[in-house]
């Protein structure tokens, strides 16, 4: 009889540092569609989670044979779990991703099953396709898609345009995380897709709307900026803290997308608590 691979490696390999920001861009993209229809929210929630961890689990399958070169510590080439058993996990929590999503609507089943296809996708070709990132962006759009789909109002464009707003701070993202080295005020271009959150964000909030917006966006840079700082000194980067900080980002991202049309107070428990628990989550299983 095999034995079950380890909690730890189940965790690393689902990368589930990562799920308080998908949490974070089900709750955002809910709202923005209008909150209520309480009981779909758990759909929402557990079916966004499946995707995404299907989504990581085939990851680290389809890289297998490139990580016995360069990331031999990843669980497939370090022989903590077998490919075969990651190949039929990562699929299951895909089709489960979707199952779970018919739920909430026909729209966000169907968001669901572009968000799986995206994620097939990246997985396949984001080691020679210099566009992915791209592709990991779409992944988030198609998920505040699903996500404000399931509110009360249904799919809008609030949902829409801050779904896209995410999708190019994520491309932004992993451009810079991809990097090894920052010439001083050199390739500077992912950092304009990082601030598209706070263009959208100004241009969308009036009156008192903006001034909450403004706020937000305030911490949002802060952030930004201690992520940053070797962009502008020109010091190697670590991609892996990089890639960390700037996932966190994201939860700070969709508390943007929300906050100017939500309790105060609402709002700031929430994402503060999905901010901290994705740094937790980066000590405890870390993604790289």
């Amino acid at each position: 009889m095999k034995s079950v691979p380890p909690l730890r490696t189940l965790l690393v390999l689902g990368r589930v540092a990562d799920l308080p920001a998908v949490w974070s861009n089900c709750l955002a993209g809910w709202w923005l569609g209008g909150g209520g229809n309480y009981w779909k929210l758990p759909f929402l929630l557990l079916g966004a989670s499946a995707l995404h961890l299907g989504g990581a689990f085939l990851n680290d399958a389809f890289d297998a044979e490139s990580d016995r070169l360069r990331r031999p510590e990843r669980p497939i080439p370090a022989g903590k779990i077998a490919a075969p058993l990651v190949w039929r996990c990562g699929f299951c929590l895909l089709g489960a991703g979707i199952c779970l999503l018919l739920f909430c609507g026909k729209t966000a089943a169907f968001a669901a099953v572009m968000l799986a296809v995206t994620i097939v996708l990246y997985n396949f070709s984001h080691q020679f396709f210099t566009a992915s990132p791209w592709l990991l962006g779409a992944c988030r759009f198609w998920l505040y898609v699903s996500a404000g789909a399931a509110g009360a109002w249904g799919l809008n464009g609030p949902a829409i345009f801050c779904g896209l707003a995410l999708a190019f701070y994520v491309a932004g993202a992993e451009l810079l995380a991809r990097r090894k080295r920052a010439p001083r005020f050199k390739g500077l271009t992912p950092l304009p897709l990082l601030a598209a959150p706070v263009f959208l964000a100004l241009l969308l909030n009036t009156g008192n709307f903006r001034r909450d917006a403004l706020c937000i966006a305030f911490i949002l840079f802060l952030w930004l900026a201690r992520c940053l700082h070797h962009v502008f000194t020109g010091g190697e980067i670590h991609c892996a803290r990089l890639a960390g900080n700037l996932l966190a980002g994201i939860v700070v991202v969709d508390w943007l997308a929300v906050a100017p049309q939500i309790p105060h107070l609402t709002s700031t428990l929430v994402f503060v608590a999905l901010f901290a628990a994705t740094k937790g989550l980066q000590i405890i299983a870390p993604t790289a």
